[in-house]
């Protein structure tokens, strides 16, 4: 039997749209290639992804499946790994993670395929509004699950701690990697304008948000926050981002008498022009794993405030040093620590070099060590 191929990675992954998972992959893929691993993309996509068609010109194969969901996929995965033997398997989230350690067994390459896991969410503080019944079904296999994965990468110390208490995998197997975020191409993006006149010169200050607009970003406080701030000073509120509760927030928007001053966009194509431009960015997040966001607004030289929810914004901005910090659902402290922010700003250079870590140039290596790449 042939050895697995030296130096080649397969990625297999689920995308469910334009997340922080996909985002991940668009940025730390290319980094990887430019070390010399071959990559083969692994990928389920619930709806069409064309950003990833981007991955193609930089050496990226991409391999089709044909199934729409991770657990459906253990025999495909298993034929891979028998036929194409890479020398690393990367599966990101819970439910890919699962079913490659299955696969991985199933096809007898356990031994010389490196499996890799990486969590990107803090799934007790995801689940603790969940039924009992539920919670156990996601987190109770886990801790037999995971024995077959030789390392997890969590994306923060928060997210790694409830990984070790969940799987009980011992410290060394599992680790954090700052997630890729900060690109060659964001300071780029950040420069370009943005038309809308609430952006330009002498307007009111922006405070931006950006996120789905689901249960857990918690919206709803950011919008009462905003009320509150309004009240005391001129400004505006803009919301990046679309999901199945914009309606909910539209109608508190106009139940508090501010929708002369809050737009809400959708998706838009380019939100670091956003972010560059917008005097405060706020997080109102109920949970996180690492959010993406807050670390762009401050890779772009945005002061920035958020919860203190688990996990990520309190190693992200170390504490409060780099942008102050409130409680969950509290739209008072939220408002106070906008019109501080407001009034005292920290330069942004300062605000930049707190988030180097987040380079993709660093993750990407730090993933090559954890897969045994280098």
């Amino acid at each position: 039997m042939s050895a697995p191929e030296p130096r080649k990675l397969a990625v297999f992954i689920s995308f469910s749209g334009t997340g922080g998972v996909e985002r991940m992959v668009l940025n730390l893929l290319p980094d990887i290639v430019n070390a010399g691993v071959k990559v083969d993309l692994l990928a389920i996509e619930r709806y069409p992804t064309p950003e990833l068609k981007k991955l193609g010109d930089y050496g990226v194969r991409r391999i089709d499946l044909n199934v729409r969901h991770s657990s459906l996929a253990v025999p495909a995965l298993m034929r891979y790994l028998r036929t194409s033997r890479p020398a690393a398997l990367l599966a990101a989230k819970d439910r890919a993670i699962r079913a490659a350690v299955v696969a991985r067994k199933l096809s007898g390459e356990r031994e010389r395929v490196r499996l890799v896991g990486r969590l990107g969410t803090h799934l007790s503080a995801a689940l603790e509004r969940k039924p009992a019944p539920l919670r156990w079904f996601r987190t109770g296999p886990m801790r037999l699950i995971y024995q077959g994965v030789d390392c997890v990468v969590a994306n923060s110390e928060g997210v790694a701690e409830d990984t070790r208490r969940l799987t009980q995998l011992p410290d060394e197997r599992v680790i954090v990697i700052r997630n890729p975020v900060v690109t060659p191409a964001l300071d780029v993006l950040a420069q370009e304008p943005v038309m809308h006149p609430w952006f330009h010169t002498g307007a009111p200050p922006v405070i931006l948000g950006a996120g789905r607009l689901t249960v857990q970003k918690d919206f709803p406080t950011l919008i009462r926050a905003f009320a509150r701030v309004r009240v005391r000073r001129p400004c505006r509120l803009v919301i990046l981002g679309q999901g199945g509760l914009r309606s909910e927030l539209e109608a508190l928007v106009q139940s508090l008498g501010v929708g002369d001053d809050v737009w809400m966009p959708g998706h838009v194509t380019n939100p670091y022009a956003f972010m560059a431009k917008a005097a405060v960015f706020a997080l109102s997040s109920a949970w996180e794993g690492s959010p993406n966001v807050l670390t762009e607004a401050l890779a772009v030289g945005t002061p920035s405030v958020a919860t203190d929810c688990p996990s990520g914004p309190r190693e992200i901005l170390r504490g409060g040093e780099f942008g102050r910090l409130v409680p969950v659902g509290d739209a008072a402290a939220l408002a106070d620590a906008i019109l501080a922010t407001l009034d005292r700003p920290l330069p942004g250079p300062v605000l930049r070099q707190a988030v180097a870590e987040y380079s993709c140039h660093v993750s990407a290596r730090r993933y090559l060590e954890a897969l045994h790449l280098i």
